[in-house]
């Protein structure tokens, strides 16, 4: 028998609104916004925050939207209300991505709360993690949680395989960092130190000169030309830590808004045990290498993200744009 609901469900879309700004997305850009129209929340892309350059399908946009419409179902869940979804409800209206509303009231069970409380405190890392390992159960676990939302996470054991997927996101991160657009692109998103903005990779957020892995996963260069980061961050984080690609059958805009939730869902779930991700995207925004990468290490699926997963003590401060901004 269902008990009755903690919040109203009026309560319960101001907290999934709340939540969702909480959100990763490509270089924080939070490139959504949202309309509440009653007990409905209409999710949108906001694609003037589209990375043009790398990201010109908006791929990556629709990958952070996926991950801030997963945050939605959850905090709605842990009002105590089943989400009630439907993903691109209009093909007249492109940027409009899903429509949520609370439904059912239900229990929150203890998965939904362990996620929940995540939300606020999961961070990005961007350098090496500590040797500590990852348990082979989270692991485990992580990759039921993906699958439950659409996505295969596949955590790449053999180390020539490792071994590949470095050395394409070190050739990746070179060509790019020859491209004076890609540059620009990446520096737009990097916040000054001192700055005030609510969105973007602040300064302190990466390490000016982080201590290489082995085998080496490049980093994007926030601070092109700058020299911008938190001093060289530390020193004995050398660990690669595991590996994984998060993959889908398809490659549309369906499938990129189900890796985004595949996505959080992981992070939050990962953050709940003290296990941080770095990202790798950079060879998934060149086509030829993403389907490179796909034929050859992907068994034919469509690697939607490449991360690190390891347990670092190194806290970071996030930044988020004020609910009014996302508002519209």
């Amino acid at each position: 028998m269902n008990r009755p609901a903690s919040r109203s469900p009026k309560a319960a879309v101001e907290a999934a609104v709340e939540a969702a700004r909480w959100a990763p997305s490509v270089h924080n850009t939070q490139p959504w916004t949202f309309a509440v129209t009653g007990e409905e929340i209409s999710l949108r892309a906001d694609t003037e925050r589209k990375l043009r350059v790398s990201d010109a399908e908006g791929r990556e946009l629709l990958i952070s939207c996926g991950a801030a419409l997963f945050t939605m179902r959850t905090a709605i869940r842990r009002a105590g209300y089943e989400p009630v979804v439907r993903v691109m409800p209009d093909p007249d209206r492109p940027a409009l991505l899903a429509v949520v509303k609370p439904g059912a009231a239900v229990e929150p069970d203890e998965g939904v709360s362990l996620l929940a409380a995540e939300i606020e405190r999961r961070r990005t890392h961007r350098a090496g993690f500590t040797g500590l390992p990852v348990p082979e159960r989270l692991v485990e676990a992580l990759v039921k949680g993906a699958q439950a939302e659409g996505g295969r996470l596949t955590p790449v054991a053999a180390p020539d395989a490792v071994a590949v997927l470095a050395a394409l996101t070190r050739a990746a991160q070179a060509v790019q960092a020859q491209d004076r657009r890609f540059s620009l692109e990446v520096i737009r998103w990097a916040r000054p130190p001192g700055s005030k903005r609510a969105d973007g990779v602040p300064a302190g957020a990466y390490p000016r000169e982080p201590a290489p892995t082995e085998p080496h996963f490049a980093q994007r260069d926030y601070s092109w030309r700058h020299g911008w980061g938190s001093g060289n961050g530390d020193p004995g984080a050398t660990s690669t830590g595991v590996v994984a690609v998060l993959t889908t059958p398809g490659d549309t805009p369906e499938d990129w808004l189900a890796a985004g939730q595949s996505l959080q869902r992981v992070l939050l779930h990962a953050s709940a045990y003290g296990v941080s991700a770095a990202f790798h995207t950079q060879v998934l925004e060149m086509s030829h290498l993403r389907e490179f990468l796909r034929e050859e290490l992907c068994s034919g699926e469509y690697p939607q993200m490449i991360m690190r997963l390891g347990i670092t003590f190194d806290d970071k401060d996030a930044v988020r744009r004020p609910v009014e901004d996302l508002l519209g």
